[in-house]
């Protein structure tokens, strides 16, 4: 009796195990690949699915969701040799669950390496500049790039992105010194400019001020000359009037000189008068 019990309870748990081996369910956004004795059967679809147990298996489990594959950072270096460093992000889905296992060995690092090895053709042929400023263009180059190879493999690719593309950090600091020397050199010109500017300004004021000065002279020059025929003219022979405000004047000038903190010898003429009319023939002549 007790043989009997335990040949029943190992049949139930046969058909137990059996069952389980040959129902699957698969969730909504993945698929199963079933191999058949080591070689591959069909795909399971979302839901309820029967396989035959001990024959069939699930070998592999696809998600049919879109996938975010983050690009690792590399250097890359631009037409004109100067170094950058560039990474992606890309988003794939998989149509086929049994091209993306069975065509290539491992489809992520594929993928990665593809857009790594596509990212680096594609920024070799531009110049630091367009790598700087193109990133439209080279997300467009890159996606018809790669759209081709991993369709092989039946993953379509949605988009790629350029998440960051600079210069390496040496490259930066070398830029930044250029930018500052090209600043600085602005600035001297700048400084130098308005220097000649002002250089010329004042040369220009000096010269205008040394012409204006002139033609004083010559108007004042010109004024004492007609004065001095006036003057002879209305006192001809009568020096008496000369020599009153000559004689005016020289006190005038004896008396400011003899203020002074100086010591000073004041020398006078014997014959004021004589003096006078000696200056007086000057004038005349």
């Amino acid at each position: 009796m007790s043989g009997g019990l335990f040949v029943v309870s190992v049949f139930v748990i046969l058909v137990f195990v059996t069952i389980a081996l040959g129902v699957r369910i698969v969730p909504q956004g993945s698929k199963h690949v079933v191999q058949r004795l080591g070689k591959f059967h069909k795909t399971l679809g979302p839901g309820l699915n029967i396989i035959v147990p001990y024959i069939d298996r699930v070998a592999y489990r696809i998600t049919t969701k879109d996938i975010v594959m983050d690009i690792p950072s590399q250097d890359v270096i631009t037409r004109d040799n100067v170094v950058i460093i560039a990474n992606a992000v890309a988003y794939i889905n998989i149509l086929s669950p049994e091209k993306a296992v069975y065509g290539v060995e491992n489809y992520r690092i594929a993928i990665q390496n593809l857009v790594q090895t596509s990212l680096r053709s594609i920024v070799g042929e531009m110049d630091l500049d367009d790598a700087l400023s193109s990133r439209d263009q080279i997300k467009a180059k890159l996606k018809t790039a790669i759209s081709d190879d991993i369709a092989d493999w039946g993953i379509t690719l949605k988009t790629v992105e350029i998440q960051d593309i600079k210069p390496s950090e040496t490259m930066q600091s070398a830029m930044e010194e250029q930018a500052a020397a090209e600043r600085q050199r602005r600035a001297t010109v700048t400084r130098a400019e308005g220097e000649k500017s002002a250089a010329i300004l004042e040369s220009e004021g000096r010269l205008e001020a040394s012409r204006k000065d002139a033609e004083a002279k010559v108007v004042l020059a010109e004024a004492n000359q007609k004065a001095i025929h006036k003057v002879t003219e209305a006192i001809q022979n009568n020096e008496l009037p000369v020599m009153f405000l000559l004689g005016e004047k020289y006190v005038e000038a004896v008396k400011a000189v003899s203020s002074s903190n100086n010591s000073k010898v004041i020398v006078l003429p014997a014959d004021i008068p004589a003096a006078v009319r000696g200056i007086l023939g000057t004038i005349n002549k």
